[in-house]
Order: C-alpha cells, then structure tokens, then sequence
C-alpha cells in the first residue's frame, strides 16, 4: 500500500470519527405548540403565543428538560460541546434513555418575540413570563406531569431556579449552572443596563421602529461578552499580546450577525426583577449547582451561593475550578466539566412524587 492511500485511508477514517461523534444520538425533531390566552404578569394577554421545542430519544424514556441561555435557543445544546458529550450511548443523559426536551424560551429561538411583528407592543414579560411558558409547553403541549431532571445554563440557569420555587413538585433534581439564586445586581446588572440603554440611546432604535439593526446593538453585545465571560486565563491564553488581543476583539466586531434589536432588549430586561432567594425554602428537589470559579457574572467571591445553599438541605454546589482552558462565565458552554457529576446526581437521586 501506497503511503499517498495510507494517508487518505487515515484521512476517511478520521473523518468518519469526526461524523460519528457528531452523529451520535438519534436525529433531533423540532415541534411548535401554541398556547392559548397566554396571560403575562403584567395582565396583558396573547390569544396565541407560539412555543417551540427540539426533543431527542424515545418520549417513552425519563424526561428531562435543559434550559439555553439568553439569546441563544434550545438548539444550542446540539452542538459538540453539549450534545456531544451527553446525548451519546452511555454519556451521562443517554437519549436511549432519557426523552430530552430543549424548548426555545419565550422571546427566543422561534417562540413567540417582538421581531414576529409586534415590536415594542409585544407584552414586556419577565422570567417569570417565560418559565411559565415552559410550564404550559410541558404539561399541555406535551402532556409531561413530572421530570426527572430540569438543567439549565446562564439564564437557564435563573430559570431552573425559578422552577424549583414556582413548581416544587415537577423534577427530582434541579441543576442550575452559571448563575445565583440572588437577585439581579451588581456587575451583572450593570452590564446588562450598558445593553439595554445603548440600544435604547441609538438614534438608529427609532423606538424600536427601525428599519435595519441598530449599530450599537453588535457593539454592546460585543462590549458585554468581552466584559463578563471569556476568564481571566481564558482570554489571556487567546490574546497574549496587544496584536492578538486587538485581532480577537476585530474578528467579533466584524463577525456576521443575525441578531434582532428589540429581540434582545426584551432577552437583557427581562432579568430585571429575577430574585428566588426569599423563596429557596420553597424547593423540594435535589440541587446540584454548578459554576465556574472564573465565572466573571457570578463571582464565587461574593459568597452568594455558600449562603443560599444552606438553606437548602438537598443542595450542594459543584465548582469547575478557574485555568486557562476555561472561559470564565461561558465554562459551562462545554459538559466535559460537569458530565460527571450530573451523572452522578442522576444516580443518586431519589424519585418523587409523579
């Protein structure tokens, strides 16, 4: 044999690994389910509000439920980072065993939000709004009355927290990642208000009436990643010279952008009046927690997390320790840090009520 065909051999069957990997749990289907008389805290009601969802495995298996973070959506959790390392044959949420549901979040995804037509009209919904629609996206779209397990990541995260006050007895187990059970505050609410008020302050935004993306809205987003997620070891390692740090930031500013205005504004404020902690006392599930110790929107520092914790006897806290192979808050963008112990959480934990 030839070294030229020894060589493409090697080639076929690294690409043959690559797809393998990629391909390995069963295909994705996506679904739309529109919920009637959908009433907002703020009284407001949509007589139909449309909810999508990506599910994979056999619905006869365990459900469990993972929840995107802002401005992302449910398919987000396919990509080889996540789903690769998770839906497989023997990975931790085996989709031949478990009936994995990835809604896209009101506001979101291709969910109902402003962009639809509505703009600035569309109701100006809260975390509360949309956790509530995943309620009624599980129990009457899809006819779920319990879960085993409920993940969620960033603003995922916030929500799972809001499950577990809201609808105590729904999971087993909740696992909230890169986030607090505190109220939105410090840092984070200050970047977010940078977001919120440049958008709203660009005279592009015509009250929310423009006619091609405002500018400053690729900049803000931009501004905000670079500010609270990447780690301190992260981006270093990435940009370990002025030249390098100045090419990172141009590739970002200049990347193409599919992303919506007011679609974003709503994402950002809808964190405005986010706070489970006087109501932790409230939950019934198994916690596991999961940050990064780099995670720049939630530092450990603070201690926020080790005081809530206490108040929950069934809750623990699994920290992915700060190196420069971590990305600070986007550290649990990767389940190659926390597979293990989800799996063993899952494990573990007992069975509630059905």
């Amino acid at each position: 044999m030839t070294s030229f065909l020894k060589t493409l051999l090697a080639l076929f069957g690294l690409l043959g690994a690559c797809m393998g990997h990629a391909q390995n749990y069963p295909a994705p289907q996506t679904g739309v389910w529109v919920a009637k008389d959908f009433r907002f805290h703020t009284g407001e009601v949509m007589p139909e509000l449309r909810l999508a969802y990506t599910t994979v495995g056999n619905p006869r298996g365990e459900p469990v439920v993972l929840l995107h973070g802002t401005t992302s959506a449910g398919g987000s959790f396919l990509s080889p980072d996540l789903g690769g390392e998770l839906f497989g044959p023997g990975q931790a949420l085996d989709a031949q065993k478990y009936f994995i549901i990835l809604p896209d979040a009101l506001g979101a995804g291709r969910s109902g939000k402003p962009s639809d037509g509505l703009r600035t009209q569309f109701p100006r919904y809260n975390y509360d709004d949309m956790v509530a629609a995943q309620h009624r996206l599980l129990t009457e779209g899809l006819g779920l009355r319990h879960v085993r397990m409920i993940l969620g990541n960033s603003m995922g995260g916030m929500h799972t927290w809001v499950w577990g006050i809201t609808h105590p007895d729904f999971m087993d187990v909740l696992v909230p990642m890169a986030s607090t059970p505190n109220q939105m505050s410090g840092r984070n609410w200050m970047m977010r208000r940078f977001i919120i008020d440049s958008i709203r302050q660009d005279p592009a935004w015509m009250n929310g009436q423009y006619t091609s993306q405002p500018p400053s809205l690729q900049f803000a987003n931009v501004f905000f990643a670079t500010a609270t997620s990447g780690g301190d070891q992260g981006l270093y390692r990435k940009a370990p010279t002025r030249e390098q740090a100045d090419r990172l930031l141009d590739q970002s500013l200049k990347a193409p952008s599919t992303a919506d205005a007011n679609n974003h504004l709503y994402l950002w404020e809808a964190s405005r009046d986010y706070n489970p902690n006087p109501h932790l006392e409230k939950i019934k599930a198994t916690v596991l927690a999961i940050n990064s110790a780099d995670d720049e929107r939630n530092p450990p520092s603070l201690g926020l997390m080790e005081k809530a914790l206490q108040r929950m006897p069934t809750a623990r806290l699994f920290l992915i320790p700060a190196s420069e192979q971590t990305s600070g808050h986007g550290t649990t963008g990767q389940a190659k840090w926390w597979k293990e112990a989800v799996s063993s959480v899952l494990a573990t934990a007992p069975v509630r009520g059905k």
